[in-house]
């Protein structure tokens, strides 16, 4: 399983980000990825490596079609491969 934290900003727009990040959102739900948005990035949680980048590249490309010029875009991934980790896993072993 891939998790992975994602956030993509339009430069030199408005103040408020929300507009943009309801676009990323939208993205996902309609490939039916599995994610967790918080006040700073929204966690992704998916199968694979292809289905990670082709839903971010998505949303990146959401982002722009909004009529922003420039876009950043951050994408930290944890693959793990010796166990089988979910977005929940991390969180339940620190409890």
């Amino acid at each position: 399983m891939i998790i992975s934290q994602l956030s993509i900003a339009p430069v030199g727009k408005d103040v408020s980000l929300s507009r943009y990040v309801k676009k990323v959102i939208n993205v996902l739900k309609e490939n039916n990825i599995k994610f967790e948005t918080n006040d700073m990035a929204t966690v992704i949680e998916t199968e694979d490596l292809e289905t990670l980048f082709n839903v971010v590249e998505k949303a990146h490309k959401a982002v722009i079609e909004s009529g922003v010029q420039r876009v950043i875009t951050e994408l930290k991934i944890d693959d793990r491969r010796d166990k089988n980790v979910t977005m929940g896993t991390k969180i339940k072993s620190l409890q």
